[in-house]
């Protein structure tokens, strides 16, 4: 397996989770960003090139699954020596709030992102949530620009790093972050008037993802702030939310990939597959359900929402 112009190049953190939740628990399961990242992406068929860092005590038999599933892994360093980033929380009862019980950084705290040669072509760049010079020291990495660069981030960087945050985010594509993490970024409680001042700030587009309640994208378009939304699909039973947003940021920027295409019609077929695969992620603990997904099961998913969101134009049309 090579590196091609239709591969993402994805830097994320590869780690263990200990989670619980009203439905179970599970200790030191496999997770990490750029895990749900790469696991998403191989349900497209997109090859994925890691490049994060674990310790000796990650499996190799993990990183061999990873690759067999089409996974680049060699951009994953291991240190020797030294433990895996560590991530231990519990969900409260509506699985919307959690609490975080230990955050370990381990190797983490020590990473410095090397891209190998062969990858600094990448036409498709996800930068997954971690220090924001980390995310500006890849974009330095590349020999072009590439198509695409999506970037996430969270409230923690915000607080610490605000600068830093606003000057790699003038240099990418689409920004997803949760709309509280909107207001605090523009200082705006309107979602909209969040998204047009974040968008002045330099990316062509914003999703605001609203866990349950499903994602926003927004575009500067000819007649101003053009918006699209996708509800999350309603599940009959969510056992562990952890990872759904890497997995749809996976599975958003894996579709542009395999299309091509980085247009607004685009951006809203990523979004629909985006939040199809985050749905998967939610029904099992850790990557059990992203990684176990057949075609059959993803086309009727995909069919849920279409259903879901369509409605015969004709019979809601109102007379005044």
């Amino acid at each position: 397996m090579s590196f091609d112009s239709s591969s993402v190049l994805a830097v994320g953190t590869v780690a263990f989770d200990s989670i619980k939740t009203p439905f179970g628990s599970r200790e030191r399961i496999v997770g990490g960003a750029g895990t749900y990242i790469g696991w998403s992406a191989s349900t497209k068929g997109v090859r994925t090139g890691l490049v994060s860092i674990v310790g000796d005590d990650f499996p190799q038999e993990e990183l061999n699954r990873m690759e067999a599933a089409g996974m680049l892994v060699e951009g994953i360093e291991r240190k020797a020596g030294g433990k895996s980033f560590f991530w231990s929380g519990s969900y409260h009862m509506d699985m919307n709030g959690r609490d975080t019980l230990a955050t370990e950084l381990n190797v983490l705290a020590d990473f410095n992102p090397v891209i190998p040669e062969a990858w600094r072509c990448a036409k498709w760049l996800m930068l997954g949530n971690i220090d924001p010079n980390l995310q500006a020291s890849v974009l330095d990495q590349l020999d072009e620009r590439p198509n695409l660069v999506v970037l996430d981030t969270m409230n923690f960087w915000m607080d610490i790093a605000m600068e830093p945050l606003k000057a790699v985010i003038a240099r990418v594509d689409v920004l997803t972050i949760n709309d509280e993490e909107s207001r605090q970024l523009s200082g705006e409680r309107s979602l909209i008037k969040a998204a047009r001042c974040i968008l002045e700030m330099g990316p062509r587009y914003l999703i605001i993802k609203k866990g349950e309640h499903g994602a926003l994208l927004f575009h500067n378009g000819a007649d101003g702030v053009e918006y699209f939304f996708c509800p999350a699909l309603p599940l009959e039973e969510v056992v562990d939310p952890t990872g759904a947003g890497d997995s749809f940021a996976g599975g958003f920027i894996s579709h542009l990939a395999s299309v091509g295409q980085t247009d607004f019609e685009s951006m809203k077929e990523a979004v629909v597959v985006g939040s199809a695969l985050a749905s998967f992620t939610c029904e099992s603990f850790g990557t059990e359900g992203i990684s176990t997904i057949e075609q059959a099961a993803m086309n009727a998913r995909l069919a849920q929402f279409r259903k879901m969101t369509r409605w015969e134009e004709q019979r809601v049309e109102v007379s005044l």
